[in-house]
């Protein structure tokens, strides 16, 4: 099938429709600015459309390398309120 495949789930743009084939991907890699386009993370999510579309490679590759270039200026912070909490502590032996 080549670059006619689909994403399992579209990927979603922060401006425009979504990514739904890596055909689609490949012209939104393609016309980004020079600059972006030759960031580290852009250039594997496109070594990752050409394993899929090429070789038959899974197409979770290429969703993972295009999530990972759109969010690269994303910041991870870690929600403590998210954690569980353990609630039934252990006593040990010499507090009983």
């Amino acid at each position: 099938m080549g670059w006619q495949n689909k994403f399992d789930d579209p990927i979603p743009l922060p401006k425009g429709k979504p990514l739904v084939t890596l055909r689609d991907a490949a012209l939104y890699i393609t016309k980004l600015p020079k600059a972006e386009h030759d960031a580290d993370e852009w250039q594997a999510a496109m070594e990752a459309l050409l394993l899929v579309a090429e070789r038959n490679g899974p197409t979770m590759f290429a969703r993972i390398g295009m999530m990972r270039a759109l969010n690269r200026h994303v910041e991870r912070v870690f929600d403590s309120s998210r954690k569980e909490k353990h609630w039934g502590r252990r006593t040990l032996a010499r507090d009983r």
